[in-house]
């Protein structure tokens, strides 16, 4: 058996051949950007290229210097270290030969003064006792003089005096550092070793305390050589300059090492044995720009840079011209199927009437096709027969140029025969070099604006004679101007046809609401300050004495068909109703004399009683005094007794009479800031007669620190006398035994609907009142007693709705039984003026 094998070959495909087939690919557009790309990248590549070179240069030059600063500053530090223990060691032998005694205090100072010559770093080298007072002192002069430790005196609290307490603890040599002033009082930086001395039993004995020059030790202890290299200074362990240059910060260094933090030209190391309390820190002094200080980069990223600009502004020029192109194809698009979508005729006539052009709106609006108008000549397809003459002379004066800016209306026949009314507007027709090639008109069809325009005729027509036959004037104003928009007949007839009427309607009503209206509009622009009413405003009552009429003046801000803001105001004439509420406050003021005159009249027995007391006594202490006198019996004393009582029984009936006048007098309303308790103690004194007359007891409550109500005092005492009265009427009329006869009256503060009032309440032990005429108690000439007249509670109502108020009646129950009734009327407590009064 023969197996055939089937072995299948893969072609393989150059990359050259792959790149080829993408290429063809891809669009014209994204063809000719990749194109203008590949030169801008290549300019690119090599501008990067040649900084990697500059840039590998530098960073092997970066690394020979930071090697060679190190071992430099390695070098400085042994050399600096070595000079400092040698020094150290000088010391150590002045500090034992002092312990061992071999050398005395002139001894000391000999060779101190040696040291200090031999070695330039030395500023000063002083022996110090246990007890920290100065044994010896060799100085340089270089050290203030004040800033010299005097023989004698002791160490001050300070550094030098820790270091010396660190010495006695430790009984090694100890470094520190502290800051002394020099000459000029310049500080300067100084390095101090503590050398511990001890006595035979081997204890603390003092120091031998060396003070270093950090200037001298970086000048004499550093090698010239590197001095000269770099900038050297001496540091504390954070950072602070002790001696030498001041170095730049290693943020702010001008090169760094690429992938690292620290500078490349900057080296620092501990001095020992000083510790890391002193630091050798060396920087290389700037040979070599760069690479960006290198002129040949520079030169190269210049050429590359202007390449590449050059090559980018052919692409962005070649982009733009792609774009007008793409722009102006997609314009004429755009305006050709403008004109086909428009709704209004476009026609183009040439210089010899004939027409060359119709869009699809004009071929519609006619029903003519466009081959049967382009072409076409007067007289044209769509002219009515009955129009041609004068459709002919207009199209002469279209052509001649004598057309109207606001067009000119005519007939226009359709296709199928049928008429319509349009407007059309000619303008010259120019090309794109200035020159006029023919006349361009445009149609509208206007059958329905002009069948709307007629309806709006029409109902303005109707709208006009709806309110000349109004019985209100109406007028309408812009606000800031003396115009008169609309005036009615009524207006005219009253004001006439100028702007002063409605003015003069405007302020009164607002002079008659007071500081709302000043509040409302602004006097200097006439606008109004707050948002325009959205519901009719207010009413306000004015008298034109003029007219001699009273007006009722409604006005509010409504836009104008033009869209200014402006003023309606509707006054209606109110004259006949305000005569009658005049009638009427005067009827009800007769009322209210002829109520309280009943009263006193029904009152008049008590009020006879009440005076024949007053009168009695006073007739009985003249008799006494005179039977006195004339037995020759009377004393100073008793006679002045006598006259006193006689005087205040005369005051006492004088006040009766005095208040019962006041009571009845018939006058004006007086309204006033009054204090409630004395109008409770008036009304009392006046009802008590009567209330004594049927044997009826009077219980009171009024609560302190009430406020003071403005109200007329006389109108509010008589509210309460007619209730207390109408109280102990019906206690007498129930025939209730004594222990039940009856009247308490209280006086109380309340908050009503969010509104301070005080609240009067006369509450009875009598028969109440019958539930089906509670409601109808306040009604004029509604009586529930048999001799009554029905006006006092009407009256008492009438008076505390006057001072917006107001008063209810209720019976009291035990269980199915009334027991009593009250009644109950507010006031209001008002800081202001008081309101209209309806009964004055």
């Amino acid at each position: 058996m023969e197996l055939n094998k089937t072995t299948s070959v893969v072609k393989k495909v150059s990359p050259w051949t792959w790149w080829l087939s993408w290429w063809r690919r891809q669009s014209p557009n994204k063809q000719d950007r990749f194109a203008n790309l590949a030169p801008v990248a290549a300019v690119v590549l090599f501008l990067a290229a040649i900084a990697s070179a500059f840039w590998y240069l530098r960073v092997e030059e970066v690394e020979r210097e930071q090697e060679a600063i190190k071992r430099d500053v390695e070098y400085a530090q042994q050399r600096l270290r070595l000079r400092l223990l040698e020094r150290q060691e000088q010391v150590m032998r002045l500090a034992r030969d002092v312990s061992n005694r071999e050398i005395r205090l002139e001894q000391f100072l000999i060779r101190s003064e040696s040291l200090v010559q031999q070695y330039p770093e030395f500023l000063s080298l002083t022996w110090i006792d246990e007890r920290r007072r100065i044994v010896a002192n060799q100085s340089i002069s270089s050290i203030s003089s004040s800033q010299q430790l005097r023989t004698g005196s002791t160490l001050k609290t300070g550094d030098t005096e820790s270091l010396f307490s660190l010495t006695r603890d430790l009984m090694q040599p100890i470094y520190g550092q502290i800051s002394v002033e020099a000459e000029r009082d310049t500080p300067m930086n100084v390095l101090q070793l503590h050398t511990p001395l001890s006595n035979d039993q081997g204890r603390f004995n003092g120091v031998v305390m060396a003070q270093y020059s950090m200037e001298g030790l970086l000048r004499y202890g550093i090698p010239t050589e590197v001095l000269a290299k770099y900038a050297v200074a001496l540091q504390d362990g954070e950072g602070r300059l002790l001696a030498g240059q001041s170095i730049a910060s290693r943020a702010v260094l001008w090169s760094l090492l690429p992938g690292s933090d620290k500078p490349h030209n900057d080296f620092e190391i501990p001095v020992s044995p000083v510790g890391n309390d002193l630091v050798l820190r060396a920087q290389t002094w700037r040979t070599s720009q760069g690479l960006v200080g290198s002129g040949l980069f520079w030169l190269v990223s210049v050429l590359s840079a202007m390449t590449a600009w050059m090559l980018i502004a052919n692409w962005r020029h070649t982009r733009r011209r792609l774009q007008a192109q793409k722009a102006l194809v997609a314009e004429t698009n755009f305006r050709r199927a403008m004109e086909n979508s428009m709704l209004t005729g476009m026609r183009a006539l040439d210089l010899r009437g004939r027409i060359t052009y119709v869009n699809p709106g004009f071929c519609h609006m006619t029903g003519w096709s466009e081959s049967d108008l382009v072409g076409a000549v007067a007289p044209f397809p769509y002219w009515p027969e009955q129009d041609r003459e004068l459709l002919m002379r207009r199209l002469e004066e279209e052509i001649s140029g004598q057309h109207s800016a606001g067009g000119f209306q005519v007939r226009v026949k359709r296709k199928n025969g049928q008429l319509f009314e349009a407007r059309m507007y000619v303008s010259p027709l120019i090309d794109a070099t200035g020159k006029q090639t023919g006349w361009m008109t445009s149609m509208t069809d206007i059958t329905e604006p002009n069948r709307i325009r007629e309806q709006l005729a029409n109902s303005h027509e109707r709208f006009t004679i709806v309110l000349e036959a109004l019985d209100a004037s109406v007028s309408v104003a812009p606000l800031g101007s003396e115009e008169l928009l609309f005036a009615n007949k009524l207006y005219r007839l009253w004001f006439g046809q100028n702007t002063e009427g409605h003015l003069r309607l405007v302020q009164q009503a607002g002079a008659y609401s007071g500081e709302r209206a000043s509040e409302d509009v602004d006097d200097m622009a006439g606008l109004p300050t707050v948002g325009l009413p959205v519901v009719g405003p207010e009413n306000a009552e004015i008298f034109v004495p003029e007219l001699n009429k009273w007006l009722e003046v409604r006005s509010r801000y409504i836009n104008w068909a033009d869209g200014r803001l402006a003023q309606m105001v509707i006054a209606s004439d109110i004259t006949p109703r305000r005569q009658a509420e005049e009638l009427a406050a005067q009827q009800a003021e007769r009322a209210q004399t002829a109520s309280s005159l009943i009263t006193m009249g029904e009152m008049a027995s008590s009020v006879a009683h009440e005076l024949n007391q007053p009168l009695t006594a006073i007739s009985n202490y003249c008799s006494g005094m005179i039977s006195r006198i004339q037995a020759k019996q009377v004393k100073e004393e008793d006679l002045l007794w006598a006259l006193e009582k006689t005087a205040h029984q005369a005051q006492r009936a004088g006040q009766i009479i005095l208040r019962i006048r006041s009571f009845v007098k018939r006058s004006e309303p007086n309204r006033a800031l009054s204090d409630v308790s004395a109008m409770v103690s008036e009304s009392l004194e006046l009802a008590e007669i009567e209330l004594r007359r049927r044997h009826v007891r009077l219980t009171h409550h009024i609560a302190a620190r009430l406020p003071q109500l403005w109200v007329d005092p006389i109108l509010i005492e008589q509210v309460l006398v007619n209730l207390m009265k109408n109280a102990a009427e019906s206690i007498d009329n129930a025939n209730r035994p004594p222990e039940q006869r009856q009247v308490e009256l209280r006086i109380l503060p309340k908050t009503i609907d969010k509104q301070s009032v005080v609240e009067f309440s006369v509450t009875d032990t009598g028969a109440g009142l019958p539930p089906e005429s509670i409601e109808r108690v306040y009604e004029a000439f509604f009586s529930t007693k048999v001799e009554g007249m029905g006006i006092g509670l009407n009256l008492c109502r009438s008076i505390v709705e006057s001072h917006q108020g107001r008063i209810k009646a209720e019976n009291i129950y035990n269980a199915d039984e009334v027991t009593g009734c009250r009644f109950s009327f507010w006031i209001p407590v008002e800081s202001g003026e008081p309101h209209h009064n309806p009964l004055g």
